[in-house]
């Protein structure tokens, strides 16, 4: 069975180590789950997760040119829903008026300045370029010691 990547497989964990697990997968193979893709939460230590000798099914993330198979427990696992550290976001219709007092002591809103023209920019650049060659060239000239003697 050749492996392609994305197909889920079912292997057997032989070795742990504090990078990651290697996995027996079918027809004699042997491939890596990092660390980063052991669980969906955060994993310090691989043995809080798995066992040798544990039945695991993986995805195959990438097969390399040297033969090294890259896998993911995580990436067959259901996604869990993120849970929020804060207080609940509460949609803008929900928040208090504030702006409103604001807005009746702030100036008028402007719009904003009209987006210059081609020509303007490169007006803009080319003074720019200018100003930054000649500064260089006096600072070269002074490295090379001013005006040359006769």
């Amino acid at each position: 069975m050749e492996l392609a990547v994305g197909t889920i497989v079912s292997g057997k964990v032989t070795t742990i180590t504090k990078f990651g697990a290697f996995v027996a997968l079918p027809d004699g193979k042997s491939g890596l789950v990092h660390i980063s893709e052991v669980a969906n939460s955060f994993v310090s230590d691989v043995h809080d997760f798995l066992a040798e000798g544990q039945e695991v099914s993986v995805k195959v993330l990438a097969v390399t040119p040297e033969g090294k198979i890259n896998l993911s427990i995580k990436q067959t696992q259901p996604r869990q829903p993120r849970q929020s550290r804060g207080a609940p976001y509460r949609p803008r219709q929900d928040r208090p008026r504030q702006e409103q007092s604001k807005a009746a002591n702030a100036a008028p809103v402007t719009a904003p300045p009209a987006e210059p023209s081609f020509e303007d920019k490169l007006k803009q650049f080319m003074t720019a370029s200018d100003s930054k060659q000649s500064e260089l060239n006096r600072y070269m000239q002074a490295k090379r010691g001013g005006k040359r003697r006769k």
